[in-house]
């Protein structure tokens, strides 16, 4: 089975979309989010080093998916115009890295955010899915995020981004210590 790179009907630019177009996008997300796990598992599932990983929810299947995911995560170097783009939209003079993830990268971050998702849920009793969409300066507005850890929202696909530039960047992918650290907001 060839790894299918998830394409949103949608933007994705949150606070460019409308209250009915993010409640859709939520809507759509939920709706796909079983078989993004499915499909992430047969992708795990390909490589040799990989075929007995199942997708069973269990914190301690975090650290098999977590070295699958540095393996594959590939950066591509950015166009002029994108740097560019990058430049303008930046209030301040900044550096702007000359890499940028690869599309497949992103997806698999989407997904491996979507797994890991599951995993709180299904094993921290009183989180949750939520959307938050009454403060649009917030930095997850209009997305899915988890919920159940005092205040602080967990929004497990930003997070998977952040650690696919890291392996992107050859640092280690720890996704047991990251569960960890939210379980230990639970408590």
């Amino acid at each position: 089975m060839k790894y299918t790179i998830i394409q949103p009907p949608f933007t994705l630019k949150f606070r460019e979309m409308s209250k009915p177009e993010l409640k859709s996008y939520y809507s759509w997300f939920m709706q796909v989010l079983p078989e993004r796990i499915a499909g992430l598992e047969a992708a795990v599932r390909e490589s040799p080093a990989y075929v007995s990983w199942r997708a069973d929810f269990s914190p301690d299947s975090l650290a098999t998916l977590g070295a699958w995911f540095a393996a594959q995560v590939k950066a591509r170097a950015r166009t002029q115009e994108e740097l560019d783009d990058a430049k303008a939209r930046s209030s301040f003079p900044i550096d702007v890295p000359g890499e940028e993830l690869t599309h497949r990268s992103f997806s698999l971050a989407m997904d491996v955010g979507m797994y890991f998702s599951q995993v709180i849920i299904k094993n921290l009793p009183g989180t949750k899915w939520d959307q938050p969409l009454r403060n649009e300066k917030f930095a997850d507005y209009g997305q899915p995020v988890i919920m159940g850890f005092g205040t602080v929202p967990l929004n497990p696909v930003r997070v998977m981004v952040t650690n696919a530039y890291k392996a992107a960047g050859e640092e280690r992918v720890d996704l047991p210590k990251l569960y960890d650290t939210w379980a230990k907001m639970k408590k």
